[in-house]
């Protein structure tokens, strides 16, 4: 019904009437407001180019998050991933309900039921955990071990497809030289599959890097909760949450130039990362940053 509808009205006539009902909405919103807001661009570059020590705190609690929790989720990725896999039937159900449950309900809702839930029912309190001279909060744990259980399901069928990528040939030979199935993962498939794995994972990280920004759910102070306590302090919103903005957008970025250097790599030896101008040698970090992709050869 839609097909024929645009096709009578004609494809470039609704795209003009839905970009000039998207400029009216801008218009009609922009110029809703009744009262002036004298925007102070000293608030937005103090933040940038002079960033407190809660800005800094919030920065490091925000990347030392996302490297613990997808640590935790790439290994919980990979046992899942072969308990799918496995010919045991109850490592099957496991692993599928595992899988089920993490990725079928929001992960504010996991936040919240594992943290207050359990708590409030009883069932369980998150411990402090002391690290040398590190002191772990009960909800900056929960945080990590729930975002890293929840990044897991994602993980695990990324793994899966990894796997399932590599010639059953390799499993095979494998087989014949009497190595056993751990054998067989650790030095032959999972070497193999990290070639495939590597891109979604970092995509993974990098989403990563951005959902930490549901922790303040649990009052931990990262780098959004961080900018939201100062907006409601000194009212500067609009320059508070745009430096945070810029601030995650950094860190992106910087994430997606490490990437494209750990995907080339992982392409050496594969035809992509050949000389010709083709692939991720060449094209990987502006292919990620620009929405580009290279030419599929014929």
């Amino acid at each position: 019904m839609t097909a024929s509808f645009l096709n009578r009205f004609g494809t470039r006539r609704a795209l003009l009437v839905g970009c000039l009902v998207f400029v009216a909405l801008v218009v009609t919103g922009c110029s809703s407001g009744k009262a002036a807001y004298n925007i102070r661009p000293q608030f937005f570059w103090d933040s940038l180019l002079k960033p407190d020590s809660a800005i800094i705190n919030g920065l490091g609690l925000t990347i030392g998050i996302s490297v613990i929790a997808q640590l935790i989720g790439v290994t919980m990725g990979v046992f899942a991933a072969m308990g799918r896999m496995a010919k045991f039937l109850p490592f099957r159900l496991v692993a599928n309900f595992y899988i089920w449950v993490f990725r079928g309900t929001p992960l504010l809702v996991q936040l919240s039921f594992f943290y207050y839930g359990l708590a409030t029912a009883g069932l369980f309190r998150w411990p402090t955990v002391v690290a040398g001279p590190i002191d772990i909060l009960p909800q900056v744990l929960a945080g990590i071990v729930i975002l890293g259980v929840n990044e897991g399901a994602y993980m695990a069928e990324i793994v899966r497809a990894g796997i399932l990528a590599v010639d059953p040939g390799q499993t095979e030979a494998a087989k014949s030289l009497g190595m056993t199935y751990g054998q067989t993962m650790s030095r032959i498939v999972l070497p193999q599959a990290a070639r495939v794995i590597i891109p979604p994972l970092g995509n993974e990280f990098n989403n990563m890097l951005k959902t930490t920004s549901l922790l303040s759910a649990l009052s931990i102070f990262e780098l959004y909760n961080t900018f939201s306590v100062s907006a409601g302090h000194s009212y500067a919103t609009f320059e508070l949450f745009a430096a945070c903005a810029v601030w995650y957008l950094i860190l992106t970025t910087i994430w997606g130039v490490v990437q494209s250097r750990i995907e080339r790599r992982f392409s050496r030896g594969t035809t992509t990362s050949n000389s010709s101008g083709v692939g991720p040698r060449n094209k990987g970090f502006a292919a990620r940053f620009m929405s580009l992709r290279a030419p599929i050869e014929q």
